[in-house]
């Protein structure tokens, strides 16, 4: 599997979570077929575009919580994102996944095309 087909795979999973629900970067790989490659999926997120309709913010690490960005200011804007779609953060910063996990019927994706 090429890495612009994982990349499509990753981003049909994204694109599935619902608002004011989050998954892990484990659970989007595992979704997406490439089952262990957490990092790919955080790779994958990087390589988004600005104002992409990809809702990013909503994988976070399998702690609860935000991971680091490059970028300055990106785990403040990803909070205040989940925050507006009602996801809700303990005093340490983390999502409760038992709460807001989202739990997919579906166990892959399958690529179409």
């Amino acid at each position: 599997m090429g890495l612009s087909q994982s990349y499509t795979r990753i981003y049909a999973v994204v694109r599935r979570i619902p608002r004011g629900r989050v998954a892990t970067y484990g659970q989007v790989a595992a979704l997406a077929g490439r089952e262990g490659h957490a990092r790919q999926v955080g790779y994958a997120m990087h390589a988004l575009p600005n104002g992409t309709t990809v809702p990013w913010h909503r994988v976070i690490n399998a702690r609860g919580e935000i991971s680091r960005r490059s970028q300055f200011g990106g785990e403040i804007r990803q909070r205040l994102l989940l925050e507006a779609e009602g996801v809700e953060f303990d005093w340490r910063g983390r999502v409760r996944l038992s709460r807001y996990q989202w739990r997919s019927r579906r166990r892959t994706v399958r690529h179409k095309g």
